[in-house]
Parts: structure tokens; sequence; C-alpha cells
């Protein structure tokens, strides 16, 4: 069977595939530090050399950023079988606090690890050995086929860690460059480091910065205090407002476009048997907050979110200093789901903030970026294929899970592409990505390329 010979092939492989991700790994792309520029052009001109490689027409396309890497390879348009999108960065997060990590964070090395063997260094898993994990699959697919295995497009950004500042604009410009049938990520995970995933949902992100200014000056708490307005006080009752005592969030509007679960992914989700109580113990908690009629489970992948991520205002730096502030700032940020309009909620929470606050006080805002949620339309049958592909390779049935996170390209590639995209990656949860000494299993790697193997033979 040709699909065993490619598996086969693979595992034959691994060593050179391991040494691939590594000189791609002691490229220290770290896309939000200018001095890394020169870096970051580099890591594009080595994965553009390697897809030429793959037998790719493939060119690093400059932005005002970093480079967008396109690739096109297989069978010609109209030639049958799909045609593929698959989509990755090459950023890193930056390396700081640099003394904590146990070694050079660009001086890739295999260590022991908890499970066996871990590649660990900046990127291993985020995303530098995830996206290889595909392109490794379609070197054995060549090797053993001498083609690819269908039309496909790869695109590979430099800034995702960045916050994408070119993406938006690159897709409308080449959008009949990259549209396929299904777009493929792979910056996603397993569920509870064990089982396979394909993510269905992923919310979507809205931040506020909120300023209330009252006096025109830090003042004397006792002189002013009681008689004049605390902008603290203000804000934190506001703030204090924004759930009721269910959980439920109280900008008016907030839940238009919320979406309930489809019943077969609700029965899914309760088959998973999540253990919220582990989930909350690891970090010190135990007793779920939230929508008190949700699954633990729904309130983090399917249900919206509004949270206060910072507060600050008046003194509180050591000892102490009786002031009444003349303003107080907080960051809220809120998650969304469904159909949820990111900008129509700016203007009711802006709205709601408004209409609260005394008429000698002032209120401003700053916004801090906004993306809607993604939801994949699981009747495209790549889906089904990838239950199938990852069941086989891992062992166990393939998940449709939620993403409590953000990844706005798979909703940008269905609003400025017009097609659906299927996330699944090779992840764990102690893989310390953005974190000192961030690593990747050496089987997630190796399966990972294996899995898509299996996935590519489904579909073609």
């Amino acid at each position: 069977m040709s699909l065993d010979a490619v598996l086969a092939r693979i595992d034959q492989d691994q060593p050179a595939a391991l040494d691939r991700l590594f000189d791609l790994l002691r490229i220290p792309s770290i896309s939000t530090d200018p001095a890394f520029k020169p870096d970051c052009a580099r890591a594009a001109d080595w994965l553009v050399a390697d897809l030429e490689g793959l037998g790719f027409t493939a060119r690093a396309h400059e932005t005002p950023g970093h480079p967008m890497v396109v690739a096109q390879g297989g069978p010609v348009a109209g030639a049958g079988g799909p045609h593929l999108l698959f989509y990755g960065h090459y950023d890193v997060q930056p390396v700081d606090p640099l003394d904590l990590w146990d070694r050079d964070p660009f001086d890739p090395q295999v260590q022991d690890g908890p499970r066996g063997p871990v590649i660990r260094a900046r990127g291993a898993s985020d995303d530098k050995g995830q996206l290889m994990t595909f392109l490794e699959a379609l070197r054995a697919w060549k090797a053993v086929h001498g083609t690819l295995p269908c039309r496909l497009t790869i695109l590979l950004e430099g800034e995702e860690e960045s916050g994408s500042p070119s993406l938006i604009p690159f897709l409308q410009a080449h959008a009949a460059e990259l549209k396929a049938d299904v777009a493929l990520i792979c910056d996603t995970g397993l569920f509870q480091d064990t089982a396979p995933a394909i993510v269905t949902m992923l919310r979507g992100l809205l931040g506020e910065e909120i300023v209330i200014r009252a006096a025109n000056k830090d003042l004397h708490s006792g002189m002013f205090g009681g008689l004049a307005r605390n902008p603290i006080h203000v804000l934190s009752k506001i703030l204090a407002g924004l759930h009721d005592e269910t959980g439920r969030v109280q900008v008016p509007g907030f839940y238009d476009g919320v979406t309930e679960l489809p019943d077969a992914i609700r029965a899914q989700w309760q088959n998973l048997a999540f253990d919220h109580a582990k989930f909350l113990g690891d970090v010190g908690l135990s007793i779920p907050a939230g929508e008190q009629d949700r699954t633990p489970l729904e309130m983090i992948w399917s249900r919206p979110t509004a949270e206060v991520n910072g507060i600050s205002g008046g003194y509180a730096g050591d000892g102490f200093k009786t002031v009444l502030p003349g303003e107080a700032r907080a960051k809220v940020s809120f998650r969304l789901v469904g159909q949820q309009d990111p900008e129509a909620l700016r203007i009711a929470f802006r709205d709601w903030v408004r209409a609260q606050v005394p008429a000698d006080c002032s209120v401003s805002f700053a916004e801090h970026g906004a993306s809607p949620a993604g939801v994949m339309q699981i009747t495209h049958p790549a889906f089904e294929a990838a239950r199938a592909a990852l069941a086989a390779e891992w062992g166990r049935p393939a998940a449709y899970v939620g993403c409590g996170g953000s990844i706005p390209i798979a909703g940008y590639f269905k609003t400025h592409l017009g097609m659906d995209a299927m996330l699944l990656g090779f992840g764990r949860d102690d893989d310390q990505i953005h974190s000192p000494n961030e690593k990747y299993d050496v089987e997630c790697f190796h399966k990972g390329i294996r899995s898509w193997a299996r996935l590519l033979a489904q579909l073609t």
C-alpha cells in the first residue's frame, strides 16, 4: 500500500527531519524586536529554499514588516483533486527572561522529558516544529511517489507573534493566489495531552482600555477625601457591574449573535470526560466561576467572556501615600463566540460605561484590537477525513473541540478568502510556549508528520 511506504519513509528519515528542524530553530526569528529583522528574513529564505527542494515554486514576499512566504505546487488548476492551503508561522516570541533558560534558546537539543525525548528550543512547538510536520509529510510523499499529493498552496507568516499587521492587506492583495478548497492550520495541540483533536470553534477577541478622570490633579485624601470624586471608586463600581450574581455579562446586547452548541458537538464534549477539578487544581483553584448554568468545557470553549486584565490608579509603590488620584484606568478584554460583532460590542460597551460616569468626571477609551470568532463548518468532507486519519495514527478517536484562545487567521480565511479552515496540531499543555525552556515532544513531531501523511492519503 502506498501509504505504508510513505509512513515507512517518514520513520526512516526521522533523524534527518530533526536536523532540518534544528537548522530552522537556530534562526532567531523574533518578529516583535526590530533588531531581529534580518533573522526573520533569513528564516523566510530558508523556508523558500526548502519548499523549492520539494518541487514548489516559492517566494518570500516583502511586506511593511516581515516577509510572507508563499509557495505553489502539485497538479495545475483543473487537474482534479482538492486544492489545499497550509498555513503556519515562522516567527517566534522573545526569549526574555534569558536567565530562566537552561540553555541557549536558539541552540536546539534533544533532551529527556517526562514522557520521553523532547526538542528544547524557542519555536520548537510554536510554531516551527508544527509547521515542519506538514513539510516533512510532503517530503516523504514526494520521495515515495515522485510527486506532491494534490494541488497545494503554502502560506508561512513572519508576524503572527507581533499581531500580524501585514496579514489582512496581504490576504486581500493575493486572494486569487491563496484561495483554496480548505485551509489547514497547524498551531494547536492534543486534548489533555493524549487525544488527537480538531478545533472547530475559536473565540474572537476585543480589547478596550478605560480611563476615568476626575480632579485635574492628584489630591490630598485628608483635605479632599469624602467630598471630591475618587475615579478609582467610579471605575471599580463600573467593573463590578460587568457581571450579575449568576455570571452573565450585563452590557446591553452582549449576547447578540451567541449561538448554542450543536447537539452532536455537545454529545462529543460530554464524552471527553474533562476533569475540571484537575484543570483548576493545577493553578491552585477549586470552584468554577462564570455562568452557573454552563458546563466547564462550554465556558472555556463556546461561551463569551468579559475579563478585567489590569487596573491602575493612585499610588501602588512601596510604603503608603494618602493620595486621592486624578485618574484610574483598566484594561478589559472580551472573548467572543458565534456571530458576535466585535465593533458593535465595542460601541455598546463604551455607551454602557459612559452612562455610569458622573457628570463631573470624564472617560476616554483606547482600543486594543478586535477579531470575530471562528466557527468551522464540519460538514466539509476534510473534517471527517481528518478524524479518521488522526484516530488511525494515535489509536484514539479524534475529537472536535473548541479553543478558549483566539487564532484570528481562521476567521480571516473565512472573511477575506471565503473558505473554511481546519485546525489540528500536536502540541502538549506543558510545551511552555511563550515561556522559557519551550519544548516539543519528539513523539509529537514524529506522529504529527505521520498524521499529515494519513490525512493527505484520505483527501487524495
